[in-house]
Formats: C-alpha cells, structure tokens, sequence
C-alpha cells in the first residue's frame, strides 16, 4: 500500500510539472508607461530595413491548442556606433498578418478575424482597416541577466506601451543583423481583448490566452 502512494505521489508531481512547464511565459515582458524615444549621435551609421528579408513571427494559444504565424515589417531604419544600436524605429504592416498553420478556408479565414474582417468583428483584434500599422521606436539598449535588452515603445491599435526583450546583434560589412530570442507580450495591455478570460467572464475553455509570443529577424543595408 505504501509503494502504491509513493507510485501516486510521483505521478502528480511529474503532471504538476508538466503542466507548469507548459504554462511557462518565454521572457516575459512588463508593459510600461512610454519613453522618450533616444537620438543616435551624428556619427552614427545607419542601416534601412530590408523588408523582405525581415519579419516578425507570432504564436497565440488557447486551451485546445494554438496558431502560429508572421507579420511583415514595412520599413525602418537603424542606427549603430561601434556595431552597437544607438537608436531604431520600425513600422510593422498589421494587414499583413499571415497564418502559417492553417491552408484554405481555415486560413482565410482566422486571418480575417484577426484583421477585422465581418461585420462586428472589427474591434475583435487588430482593427486593421482603422489600424493599419503598428510601430517600435527604441528607447535604449541595457542588459539584463547577461543578456542584451532592446528597450523601447511598441505601438499597437494606438495605444504606445514600452517593453524590452533580449536580442542579439550583429555587422558584417553593409549589413546588421537583429535576432530576438522569443519573448511575450499581454495583449490587453494594448486593447486586443477578445476571448480574454482576465477580461471577460462565463468564458468557460473557450477564452484565448492573453499571452502572445513573438520573434523579431531583422536584416538592415547600411544606407
């Protein structure tokens, strides 16, 4: 009987750990008041965005499973000293929220309630046709657990929030590299609100997590 609940035991607690492992927010950001966003000295170098080869990828989840995804960035400028940023602002193409997990009407779909599309489902998410573009300007450059943090506003449906997350930079001739590590934002803090359990009641398993995860590959030319 004694080996039977000590058998038991180290089963909950392996579950226990599953289910906190799962649950895990990946850098996990803090949205605060916006900041005053930096200058880079005249000396500086600057870097244009090459859209084509940037992007940012996005996975939201619910209980029953998640979705994965890109956004393009529509341009934007960097500017390093010494191969490091001295200040940076970006403008990302919400209208070009794209699902990657889904194919023909599944994907049609979910991209059109995320952009808005339908009637009374406009202000679902992103509100595209009144929001078209989202914006990060940098507001500084720390580190933070031996990690590089990109400091700065992150605009979304109007509404200016400063984050940071860890990003590794690089210059290799005419061109910078940025790589985020994947990091999480709440969404609310920026009025995307549906399904959202911290929002509304009576969800029941069928709210969607505040929590999204997102990845910044960002590749600039020097100008």
């Amino acid at each position: 009987m004694k080996t039977k609940w000590l058998n038991l035991f180290a089963i909950v607690v392996i579950m226990a750990a599953a289910v906190s492992c799962k649950g895990e927010k990946k850098n996990e950001t803090e949205a605060t008041t916006a900041e005053e966003v930096v200058e880079a000295p005249a000396e500086a170098v600057t870097y244009a965005v090459d859209t084509a080869a940037s992007s940012i990828e996005w996975t939201g989840k619910k209980p029953t499973g998640q979705h994965t995804g890109t956004i393009s960035i529509a341009e934007g400028k960097v500017k390093t000293q010494e191969g490091k940023i001295q200040s940076g602002s970006f403008v990302i193409d919400m209208t070009s929220i794209n699902v990657t997990d889904l194919e023909g009407d599944d994907k049609a779909g979910l991209e059109g309630h995320l952009k808005g599309e339908g009637e009374g489902k406009e202000d679902h998410f992103f509100n595209v046709a009144q929001f078209p573009n989202a914006s990060f300007e940098v507001t500084g450059i720390s580190e933070k657990d031996g990690k590089s943090m990109v400091e700065g506003n992150l605009t979304i449906k109007g509404i200016k929030k400063n984050i940071s997350f860890p990003a590794s930079t690089s210059v290799d001739g005419d061109t910078m590299t940025l790589t985020s590590e994947v990091f999480t934002i709440n969404r609310t803090e920026w009025g995307v609100n549906y399904g959202s359990k911290s929002v509304f009641e009576n969800l029941g398993d069928k709210f969607i997590n505040d929590d999204i995860e997102l990845k910044v590959s960002l590749k600039a030319n020097k100008a």
